[in-house]
């Protein structure tokens, strides 16, 4: 069971010893050890890189002559065999399915050992950690993040640049009047703008497949991918909005803009599928804008689901050899949201759903003891008595080693859906007062996930700053609960420095540490970890009588729901074989799919209408994943049934989460912790009202304590502005150690990661 409870980490192979000892130990060895691996795993990297590097150097030089020279080439070589839309298949979509295909493989044969402290010297991690830009439109930006913004601006000003000049030297060429010169300049940089506007559309989905293969690669975790679908949707929808105006004003010109509207050609493009994918589009990019979508959530919500309309009816405009540019990006998309369907569907257990005192909803699931997630992970969570489609975001509040059976969230309660979350949740604890046993409730819970980091951030750096805002507490509750539990058993844990500054509006929101499962710190962990959380009241200029604390804030008797199922390890972390095999069978179906309709179907009956072509592609690729997909899944689905069934389920643990944090310990641990007795988080809090926390301050002391040459890392979850600030400290400590000591006369290198959603 060592396996299971140390989800995400290589163990370390030796027995006994403190963690740090056993981690060093561990890494020294492997390289050594095994050098074909080794070698191995650096031609795999080499392979992605080159094919990565190809195909985006082939994306940003397609507009020049020579490389259109050698497209065409390609093309005239391999449209016999493959036609012209497999030829742009081909070179603009297979290499990001080839990428994703040795992703699997080097995901699961080479698994990397984040306790490396050599990670956090290196260049391409300093770059992802490093904050460039802390304030404007983009929020926090990291280096390597500003590096892609620069790249994307420069991608599309050059080849706009150019088109346009190609547009105007060849209008030069022809003796026309000057009305025909305009409406042909107008025609040729539509069409460029729809052209460059498929390729950044290339990259719009790939953020957004939640347990994407290729996010995993590079351990970029769900809510920060989403950061970036933003950016791209908002360049993907403007270049396509250019595009369909040049062609407005174009039409309008020439007295034919209601017909050329209406237009649905057989051969060519067709108009009117155009008008309604752009219709959708701008729908979704209207209401995604930050003022609607934060007034209006559900209006955005909802209206985001067009995204079938606007996807397919961009294929029935286009037809399918241009639709096939960005075909790979949605066909990954596809894959995941089909497994994420498939998992979704299943109605999970409440073992235990409460309201605290200080007006926070508390939800513990049950869970198979095989599923992986790390401490930084989340989950969505659907409510079918409150919305059948309406998916929210929260962090796991606890730690996977405070129970083999059990999940929890913490949920504040900020909008509607939270409101009526709590209300069904209040009517029963208040049938169950008094009662000496809980009532069962009715709630159909549905869970999707967990995704996050691949990486425990958390457990990289012997010196660890976490900040938090409100409820951002909650995943901090999971990381210090996972630090607690390690150091009492012996496994490998690198913070010995933790600092805790947690901002609140009213002090009854602090009663929210009494949340951790490893409320006491024996003396052991005490010894080797060095904790200290300082807590910010901002709308209380003094300690109330109660000092800020219900002193015995247990959860008021909630109710518990049995839907007679665990969640679903399908999505997030689940399975690397089986997540592998789908991805294989879904694609090979798919290009099986379309070979048999073009020999079969499409040169049998001489079929050449454009959308007619667009949408059998469509089908194929859904086909594809339905079809061999859908029966992978269905195969992984029944394994992972038979593996549950096979697993000794503890009753005890299940209806009882609390109990189940020592017995999942172990027996040494529990014995330990009755020994020694121990300090709750809450005596370990100093707390300060009427202020707020004063960073440069606070990281220059714990700077001091840290030592010269240290690595801090700084994790913050919270509002922008609480994410901005932080970040603005953090680049400037590391400017100034570039530069020569700061203020403190410390250089320690501040590592900044955000972890935050609209909760």
């Amino acid at each position: 069971m060592a396996h299971e409870r140390e989800p995400l980490l290589q163990q370390p192979q030796s027995g006994g010893g403190g963690g740090n000892a056993a981690g060093a130990k561990g890494s020294s060895s492997a390289p050594a050890a095994a050098p074909l691996p080794s070698l191995a795993r650096t031609v795999l990297k080499f392979l992605m890189w080159a094919v990565f590097l190809s195909w985006a150097a082939g994306i940003f030089f397609y507009p020049t002559k020579p490389a259109q020279a050698v497209f065409k080439k390609w093309v005239g070589l391999t449209r016999d065999s493959t036609g012209i839309a497999g030829s742009i298949f081909l070179t603009f979509s297979a290499p990001i399915l080839i990428i994703a295909l040795l992703a699997y493989v080097y995901i699961s044969f080479f698994p990397s050992d984040h306790m490396e402290k050599r990670k956090l010297r290196s260049l391409s991690f300093r770059l992802w950690t490093f904050p460039v830009l802390v304030d404007g439109p983009f929020g926090v930006v990291s280096a390597v993040e500003f590096i892609g913004i620069v790249l994307f601006i420069v991608y599309v000003v050059y080849s706009m640049t150019y088109y346009a000049l190609e547009s105007v030297s060849l209008v030069s060429k022809f003796d026309t009047p000057s009305k025909t010169d305009s409406e042909l300049i107008l025609h040729v940089i539509g069409l460029r703008l729809g052209s460059v506007g498929l390729f950044c559309m290339l990259f719009l989905f790939l953020p957004v497949a939640r347990g994407s293969v290729l996010l995993r690669l590079i351990d970029i975790p769900f809510e920060h991918a989403t950061r970036y679908h933003v950016w791209l949707g908002h360049l993907t929808m403007a270049l396509f909005t250019l595009h369909g105006l040049c062609y407005v004003i174009e039409w309008s010109m020439q007295g034919l803009l209601l017909k050329k509207m209406a237009g649905w050609k057989e051969v060519g493009i067709a108009n009117f599928p155009g008008v309604i994918s752009l219709a959708a589009g701008l729908l979704m990019w209207v209401t995604s804008l930050h003022p609607v979508r934060k007034k209006f959530f559900e209006l955005f919500f909802y209206t985001h689901q067009l995204y079938v309309i606007f996807v397919v009816f961009l294929a029935l405009h286009v037809g399918d050899f241009i639709f096939s540019i960005s075909a790979g990006a949605v066909f990954l998309f596809m894959l995941d949201r089909f497994l994420r369907f498939w998992q979704s569907r299943a109605k999970v257990d409440i073992i235990s759903a409460a309201c605290r005192p200080c007006g926070t909803v508390e939800l513990v699931f049950s869970k198979p003891a095989s599923l992986r997630y790390n401490a930084l992970s989340f989950i969505f969570i659907q409510v079918r008595e409150l919305s059948f489609l309406q998916w929210h975001p929260f962090s796991v509040s606890s730690s996977p080693m405070d129970g083999r059976y059990h999940m929890s969230v913490l949920i504040k309660v900020l909008g509607t859906w939270t409101e009526k979350l709590r209300s069904i949740i209040t009517d029963v604890q208040e049938q169950n007062r008094g009662d000496s046993e809980l009532q069962c409730g009715r709630i159909t819970a549905c869970v999707e996930g967990p995704y996050g980091h691949e990486s425990p951030y958390h457990l990289m750096y012997e010196n660890l700053i976490l900040v938090a805002g409100g409820i951002g507490i909650s995943p901090f509750l999971a990381i210090l609960s996972d630090i607690i539990h390690r150091i009492e058993e012996g496994k490998q844990c690198m913070p010995k420095n933790v600092l805790v500054l947690w901002s609140v509006k009213k002090s009854k929101e602090l009663s929210l540490l009494l949340a951790v499962d490893a409320q006491t710190i024996s003396s052991s962990v005490s010894d080797k970890l060095r904790l200290d959380i300082q807590a910010f009241v901002t709308q209380e200029t003094q300690a109330p009588l109660e000092d800020g604390i219900v002193g015995d804030d247990q959860k008021v008797p909630g109710m518990f729901v049995k839907n007679r199922t665990t969640m679903s390890g399908l999505v997030g972390t689940g399975d690397n074989f089986w997540a592998a095999m789908y991805f294989l069978a879904s694609t090979l179906g798919f290009l099986l799919a379309y070979a048999l309709v073009q020999v079969y179907y499409v040169k049998p009956h001489n079929v050449v209408a454009w959308w007619y072509l667009g949408l059998l592609f469509m089908l194929c690729m859904a086909a594809g994943v339905a079809l061999p997909g859908g029966l992978v899944v269905l195969l992984w689905h029944l394994s992972e049934k038979r593996r549950l069934e096979d697993e000794k389920w503890d009753a005890a643990a299940s209806q009882s989460p609390r109990a189940a944090a020592p017995a999942a310990g172990g027996d040494a641990a529990a014995a330990d912790a009755d020994a020694a007795p121990g300090v709750g988080l809450a005596a370990l809090r100093t707390t300060r009202y009427g202020c707020r926390p004063d960073f440069e301050a606070e990281f220059a002391a714990f700077a001091e304590r840290a030592g010269d040459a240290a690595d801090v890392g700084v994790l913050v979850c919270g509002p922008q502005g609480l994410q901005t600030s932080v970040a603005r400290e953090c680049r400037a400590r590391n400017l100034r150690r570039g530069g020569g000591a700061g203020k403190s006369g410390s250089r320690a290198v501040f590592h900044f990661n955000s972890h935050s959603f609209d909760l």
